[in-house]
């Protein structure tokens, strides 16, 4: 397990201890290491030679890795940029602290114990400074950052941390990439079977290897500067990518190719005693965003806070061979922009179990910003004109509920083994395993996100605490997608019949996930649909009915839309509107600007601009 206690006692009143920094084992006497993170946005391990035979040489991060470790398993836990930066930040599972959306329509407050990692470093008499990214889904109480520069305003030889954020590698960078005629490096380039094999493809491989290789000359350049200082072998030198990416189907996705992401970690000669990792090695402990900060805490010689879900995985009392039975990592995905979905997976040791807990809401759902890529268009393009293999499609169609593979032998998860006799018990281990994970959390996200602005963003861990029970009754009606229909009937019937609003749309969802085996309550949807006082479940009724194609949803989602006044609300309403026009069966909806109340929210101008067909398809 990677979290540092039980998730119940992270979320209980053990958790709330004082932030006065204390001195640990992890501290040198009279000196202490100093830190910097080299991060590079948006890439994953996949584009790296060092970590995959068809990525680009970069040679400076070898040099590191010749004088350092390899990790060959880290994770993001989240797979785009503030819910990413927050896990970083906090050490904190994104959906048991709130911050799990991209981006937050309103920054939550951390738990009482709990603080920027980079504020309690410098409380611990650290010089901290980032040039230059935050970019968090929380609001913090203690400063964190000392200067936005560099170290060099430090007094004497005052240990520091820095981070440094190279943007380069970013999505934004291949938004203009349209050249269609085939290059030769592009011819050269490899491409993953889940995309189509077009010159516009391989060319923005290509031109992404060269982003790769400015990455590499950022890192360099930082190292000579230490180097220059005499800081090098004082300075443990992490690079890392801050998240997977960028090629379609991987920032916004739980996918290995969003969330493996490089790692190497340099050992300064002067501190080389501090860890139990050889110069020029690799491991395959895994090691997930929830721990980085914890680490360096751990090896600064302060005490990690209780609040904390990650562990340390370098310094004192931690062995190579503590590191290497370190096997298992948790991912989740919520809304990224104006795009809704919710999947949770679990890796451990070879295998990827994924849940989809809206299998509906296929892949390739509308998101403004990644069609922006001529890419992700032409994909979208060829699927309609009927161009595609059946893993090439499989972006554009709904996913099952759950799904697992073996990513060392299937890397780019192209076969689901879930329903092969010979992997029902890894499938069944994993499922209880990750159910597990969800309650235990317990995972805020089995409430819509306008729900939990209004009832939790004041304090999002407590109202967690105080709901887990019923959080785990909603995962249970979440998870009767996964057995036959008929074994699930009784629960859904007592779902839809329940006082508790939530319950009802759970139950709705698992109607949807069922699709026409469900058809048996397509009257109480209806019913649902035309008279329920929440206005979210009756958008999950019309949803079903929709899907389904029992009844025509339109009436009702444009009641909806028109009542409702949260901007997230309408956001969420929205998404199924995009669902059911591009999608199966597909319907023909004519929006308004006037129909809806919160035009102005960016988010629902980014759905109404492509509703109203103003952007690129």
């Amino acid at each position: 397990m990677q979290s540092r206690r039980d998730f119940l006692k992270a979320a209980g009143a053990g958790c709330c201890l004082a932030m006065m920094p204390t001195l640990g084992k992890g501290a040198v006497e009279g000196k202490k290491p100093n830190f910097v993170w080299l991060v590079s946005e948006d890439n994953s391990k996949h584009f790296l030679k060092l970590f995959d035979e068809n990525g680009a040489d970069t040679p400076n991060i070898k040099k590191m890795a010749d004088h350092g470790v390899r990790f060959t398993r880290a994770f993001s836990n989240m797979p785009v940029c503030s819910a990413a930066r927050s896990v970083l930040a906090t050490g904190c599972y994104g959906s048991r602290i709130g911050t799990q959306f991209h981006r937050m329509f309103r920054h939550v407050p951390l738990q009482e114990g709990l603080h920027n990692f980079a504020a309690i470093l410098r409380e611990g008499g650290y010089y901290t400074s980032n040039k230059k990214k935050t970019d968090y889904n929380f609001k913090d109480t203690r400063k964190a950052w000392d200067s936005w520069e560099d170290w060099k305003g430090r007094k004497g030889n005052q240990p520091f941390f820095h981070m440094q954020n190279y943007g380069g590698t970013h999505e934004g960078i291949l938004h203009n990439e349209s050249n269609t005629t085939p290059t030769e490096r592009g011819k050269a380039t490899f491409v993953p079977p889940i995309y189509p094999d077009t010159p516009l493809f391989h060319n923005t491989y290509a031109k992404y290897h060269t982003c790769i290789e400015g990455v590499d000359r950022f890192v360099g350049g930082v190292i000579n500067t230490l180097e220059k200082d005499g800081l090098l072998e004082d300075t443990f030198v992490f690079y890392f990518g801050d998240h997977g990416g960028v090629l379609p189907g991987s920032k916004g996705y739980l996918y290995e190719t969003g969330l493996h992401v490089p790692l190497v970690v340099r050992i300064p000669e002067n501190f080389k005693h501090m860890v139990d990792l050889k110069a020029g090695t690799s491991t395959e402990g895994f090691v997930s965003f929830i721990d980085f900060g914890p680490t360096l805490l751990h090896m600064a010689g302060i005490q990690v806070p209780d609040a904390m879900d990650g562990k340390a995985f370098m310094g004192s009392g931690i062995t190579k061979a503590d590191l290497e039975k370190r096997d298992e990592t948790f991912g989740m995905a919520d809304r990224f922009d104006e795009k809704y979905d919710l999947v949770r997976t679990l890796r451990k040791g070879k295998y990827k179990y994924m849940r989809s807990y809206q299998p509906f809401n296929f892949d390739g759902l509308q998101n403004n910003y990644r069609y922006k890529m001529a890419a992700y268009r032409e994909w979208r393009t060829l699927y309609k004109a009927g161009k595609l293999n059946k893993t090439q499609s499989f972006f554009f169609e709904p996913r099952p509920p759950e799904a697992l593979y073996d990513v060392e032998a299937d890397p780019y998860e192209t076969q689901n083994l879930a329903t092969h006799p010979a992997y029902s018990e890894k499938l069944k281990a994993l499922r209880g395993r990750l159910a597990k994970r969800v309650k235990d959390l317990p995972d805020l996200s089995m409430f819509p996100e306008s729900h939990l602005a209004r009832a939790a963003y004041n304090n999002p861990v407590e109202f967690g605490r105080k709901h887990k029970e019923e959080i785990a009754q909603l995962v249970d009606i979440a998870d009767l997608s996964l057995v036959p229909f008929a074994e699930a009937k009784g629960g859904v019937e007592a779902a839809l019949s329940s006082d508790n609003p939530w319950k009802r749309y759970w139950g709705l969802i698992t109607c949807s996930s069922h699709g026409k085996a469900a058809s048996g309550f397509v009257e109480r949807a209806k019913e649902i649909a035309a008279e329920d006082t929440n206005l979210l479940v009756r958008t999950r009724a019309a949803e079903f009915l929709g899907l389904t194609g029992a009844d025509d949803p339109r009436p009702i989602l444009m009641d909806v839309l028109h009542k409702s006044t949260d901007a997230m609300e309408t956001v969420l309403i929205l998404n199924t509107v995009v669902l059911l026009r591009d999608g199966k069966p597909g319907y023909k909806f004519t929006i308004k600007a006037e129909d809806i109340v919160k035009t102005d929210h960016i988010y629902v101008a980014w759905r109404m601009e492509y509703l109203l067909g103003r952007i690129k398809e």
